[in-house]
């Protein structure tokens, strides 16, 4: 199973996403949640890094992908408003995935960003 942590601060953004497990709903290299959670955080570091300018920090790795942003006092009030929607629509993906396929496959967490 892949377990999605959503750390949130105060606020709601979502400072860090970890993505840990494998979903086994399928054999190594035709897993398609293990693809689609892939593609959805890949896709948000790279739309964090071209969009709205940062850089976030992260790790790919086979069975965990992790990402964290800068907090969100130090971003222009336009990178922030980028962010927040991307890091946003990375939790609506995952949430989706996860009530297409059932906890058994992927599990979302909500966490307090410490």
């Amino acid at each position: 199973m892949i377990t999605v942590t959503l750390y949130r601060s105060a606020n709601g953004y979502i400072r860090r996403f970890v993505a840990s497990g494998h979903a086994g709903y399928a054999p190594e290299g035709s897993d398609i949640i293990c693809a689609g959670i892939s593609a959805i955080a890949q896709t948000i570091i790279g739309s964090l890094q071209d969009l709205a300018g940062l850089e976030p920090a992260f790790t790919l790795a086979d069975g965990l992908i992790e990402i964290q942003t800068i907090d969100p006092d130090d971003m222009d009030p336009d990178q922030y408003a980028k962010a927040r929607i991307l890091t946003d629509a990375l939790a609506i993906g995952c949430v989706q995935i996860e009530h297409s396929y059932g906890r058994k496959f992927v599990t979302v967490i909500e966490s307090n960003y410490a």
